[in-house]
């Protein structure tokens, strides 16, 4: 009876009743907590892009659950933003999927939700979403080795900073973030080695990359332009390195397709398990692959230099054998 007085009075008392419950739950939107799990774990992350990645996937591709109370995101909701992401941008959904699902980790030991994570990946959805590795094989494509000393020709014979970067990284195994920003103070051109800071290291360790005649032909060459003082490959102001996409422009105006600048690292790999006897731990090594578990890693503390550096002289032969005399 006071309920219906209470209707007919103007007043929802059912309503009232949730909004009252609400107030006393006081749990945060997704949104609000996502950002504040990033800034709390701002010193962990290996540097200021990683940091901006996270905050800019967790705010662009997961805006649709921003507003929505941490503790009522399900399953559909995860779907609905990994879904058209899946096939198009695969590795950005993968990343995406996994921050998601930490900061609902986060969530859940802060007592603000309870049950299953729905962004769990194993025993969850792994059923619902295709794998991984079938979506993106093939992404980076990779030329074929037997290819790649011809290529190397070419690539010589092309004027322009860009041309000896993309050269530079091909011999040398190495990501187009360590070469494009490489610096004269991580070189030690008398001993023939490049320590990579662990900055700009994938793994977040640093790397010492042995340099070959060749390498250090293209480093005297660029040397002696004086172009700037910090940087090795600076783009067209010659204040700054190169952009990501500038060695991939290489390839455009090549005209070389299916092959990717990242590829040229399977190119190498494959070619270290099919025409060397080199072991498959120098061959990561040189790749800076983690290889192991934590326990074989605590054991293996060497980097295997002297191994690694046989081997880049052996592939950097390789290269040149499309060269003709």
């Amino acid at each position: 009876k006071a309920a219906r007085d209470e209707l007919k009075q103007g007043r929802d008392p059912l309503k009232e009743k949730i909004e009252v419950d609400l107030t006393i739950r006081d749990v945060p939107a997704f949104g609000p907590f996502a950002d504040e799990f990033v800034n709390g774990q701002a010193t962990a992350f290996r540097n200021d892009k990683h940091i901006a990645q996270w905050r800019m996937t967790l705010t662009k591709y997961a805006a649709p659950i921003r507003k929505k109370a941490i503790d009522e995101i399900d399953t559909n909701d995860i779907l609905g933003i990994l879904e058209p992401l899946w096939q198009t941008k695969p590795e950005t959904a993968h990343r995406l999927r996994g921050r998601i699902e930490r900061v609902l980790n986060a969530a859940k030991v802060k007592g603000l939700r309870s049950g299953e994570n729905p962004a769990a990946w194993r025993g969850h959805l792994e059923f619902l979403l295709p794998k991984r590795a079938k979506l993106t094989r093939g992404h980076f494509a990779a030329m074929p080795y037997m290819d790649v000393p011809a290529f190397i020709r070419d690539l010589k014979r092309r004027e322009g900073l860009a041309a000896r970067a993309l050269e530079f990284l091909i011999l040398g195994a190495c990501r187009s973030g360590e070469v494009r920003h490489l610096q004269w103070s991580e070189l030690d051109m008398n001993a023939k080695i490049w320590t990579v800071p662990k900055e700009r290291m994938k793994a977040g360790r640093p790397h010492r990359v042995p340099l070959t005649d060749r390498m250090i032909a293209i480093l005297r060459e660029i040397e002696q332009m004086k172009l700037n003082e910090q940087y090795v490959f600076v783009g067209p102001n010659k204040h700054r390195p190169f952009s990501d996409a500038a060695l991939g422009v290489v390839l455009k105006r090549m005209k070389i397709e299916n092959c990717t600048v990242h590829g040229f690292r399977s190119s190498f790999r494959d070619w270290v398990g099919d025409n060397t006897n080199f072991p498959r731990e120098v061959a990561e090594a040189a790749l800076a692959h983690m290889v192991g578990d934590a326990t074989e890693r605590a054991y293996r503390r060497g980097d295997a230099f002297s191994k690694r550096r046989n081997l880049m002289e052996v592939w950097g032969e390789f290269c040149r054998s499309g060269q003709q005399s």
